[in-house]
Order: C-alpha cells, then sequence, then structure tokens
C-alpha cells in the first residue's frame, strides 16, 4: 500500500518514458474476478510482467454497454463467482505492489456512485492505483468524482469516440487526466480484422484539443494492429485478446497465465515498431 495518495504521477511518468523512446505504451485490460479473484490477480501481473506498461482492471457489471460477448462472458464469470468492490480495489493494489507498474480501474460509474465516491476514491488511492477510466460518465455530471480523484491522486481518464465533436472533444479533454482513451470505432470492444482509418483521425482531433497522451482502444488484438495503432498513438490498449487467452484455458490456471504473458511480450514487441 502506498498511502491516501493515488499513482498518477507514476502514470504520467510511464507514459512519458514510452514517448521518449519513441514507442506507444501498452495498455492490457482484464476483469477482476476472472476466473478468480487471485487468478485474477495473477493474470494481471503476468501481463505486466509480460510486457504490459500499464494495466486497466474492470470492475465486472451485469450491463457493460462498452463491452462485447468476450468481456461480458468474463465478467458473467467474475459476478457468479461473487466479485465485489473491495475485490477489485484489492486486485489493483496487488497488481501494482507485485509489479510497480501504474494499475487502473475501469468501471461504469453506477457501481462508483453506490459505494460512495469519496470512499471509492480513497480506497483506490490507498491500494496504490492510478486512476480510474468511467466509459459512461458525463463530464457535465463528472465534478464530485473529479475533485474526488484530484484530492486522491488518481487520473480521471474519458473515453472519446470518432462521433464526439470538436468543441465536445475539447470539453471532455479539459476535464480529464492521465490519458484520454479514444474509441477507435463506433460500437463495442472485442477483436477486429482492422482498427481502421478512424482512429487515426480521432488521435488527430483528440491532440488538437489537449496535451494529454491519447491511447487507442476497442479492436487491437495482435502485434501487427498493435504496430499499426503505435505510428500515430500514445498508447494501445488492448483487453479482449487477454481475456480470450484466459478464456482458451479457462479449466486451466497457470497455461492461461502463459498465453496472456506471451501475448503481452508479442503486443510489446508490436508498439516499439515504429517506423
Amino acid at each position: 500500500m502506498t498511502g491516501t495518495t493515488g499513482n498518477i504521477a507514476l502514470l504520467d511518468s510511464v507514459l512519458a518514458t514510452a514517448r521518449a523512446e519513441n514507442r506507444a505504451a501498452l495498455v492490457g485490460y482484464l476483469p477482476a474476478g476472472f476466473p478468480t479473484v487471485d487468478g485474477g490477480i495473477r493474470a494481471a501481473t503476468a501481463m505486466l510482467e509480460g510486457g504490459c506498461d500499464i494495466v486497466e482492471v474492470g470492475l465486472p457489471h451485469s450491463d457493460p454497454v462498452l463491452d462485447g460477448p468476450v468481456i461480458q462472458t468474463a465478467d458473467d464469470i467474475a459476478l457468479r463467482g461473487g466479485v465485489r468492490i473491495p475485490d477489485v480495489i484489492r486486485t489493483v493494489g496487488e497488481a501494482h505492489a507485485a509489479t510497480g507498474a501504474p494499475v487502473l480501474c475501469m468501471t461504469y460509474w453506477n457501481p462508483v456512485y453506490r459505494y460512495g465516491v469519496e470512499r471509492f476514491a480513497a480506497e483506490m488511492a490507498a491500494a496504490g492505483g492510478a486512476g480510474c477510466i468511467l466509459p459512461d460518465l458525463p463530464v457535465q455530471e463528472a465534478a464530485e468524482w473529479c475533485a474526488a480523484a484530484e484530492k486522491h491522486g488518481l487520473a480521471t481518464v474519458f473515453v472519446v469516440a470518432p462521433s464526439t465533436r470538436d468543441a465536445r472533444l475539447a470539453e471532455i479533454t479539459a476535464a480529464g487526466s492521465g490519458f484520454v482513451y479514444a474509441a477507435s470505432l463506433m460500437g463495442v470492444t472485442g477483436t477486429r480484422e482492422s482498427v481502421g482509418h478512424e482512429a487515426q483521425e480521432l488521435v488527430r482531433r483528440t491532440r488538437a484539443t489537449t496535451d494529454l497522451p491519447v491511447c487507442v482502444g476497442l479492436g487491437v488484438s495482435n502485434p501487427e494492429q498493435a504496430a499499426e495503432v503505435a505510428q500515430f498513438a500514445d498508447g494501445v490498449i488492448v483487453g479482449s485478446a487477454f481475456v480470450q487467452r484466459m478464456l482458451a484455458d479457462e479449466h486451466d490456471l497457470e497455461a492461461g497465465l502463459a498465453g496472456v504473458r506471451t501475448l503481452a511480450g508479442e503486443l510489446a514487441a508490436g508498439v516499439r515498431k515504429r517506423s
């Protein structure tokens, strides 16, 4: 545990180091409690040890509007296993403690609101968390969270999409910290054949409004796609592909851990391939 101050400074430092090394940062995602709480902690740790710079720990939700079928399957497993918010915070804390890397929580707003905004921020910070990604929290309703996050040294990462207009982009990026999560396309998470031109254009438009790093997620699943996105983004976010590796070995935790560690290494090599 690092006390009551979160690790936004560590997140900023890791992203700045990646930029100084002329590469994109690799950001991995897995939901807490999948396949079990302890297994999820080991998986997040394996991702960081394998090559991820940053990990997002998902707070499983019964109606994950941004997430596709792969992550929904993992969320269902975690929820059936009885995962609770303290388990999510413990996952963040133990993955950070084991690796020294920045670990964020990705969560929909309702669980945070019901748990208590100040309580959630304080406990995330005490666990050593670097911040939260809040995909469904409108900026105009985010003042309470942003104040708590700033008080406790946590980043507030908002999501922008290709449909986000320029004026709205400026409003969102002005309110955020840590980095901006650029959703590469309209739709839900999942692996895709192509990340597409829309992502590059969204990064360009977002950078026109902010000096924050811009990390691209939704659809990146292999080293070739990671290399493509790394040409124009500050970070490459991969979620469903890691979840698929764990699901492929659902009844063999050690094999699943080996799978995510290997994938992290392959993707890390991809984000370093800048022309």
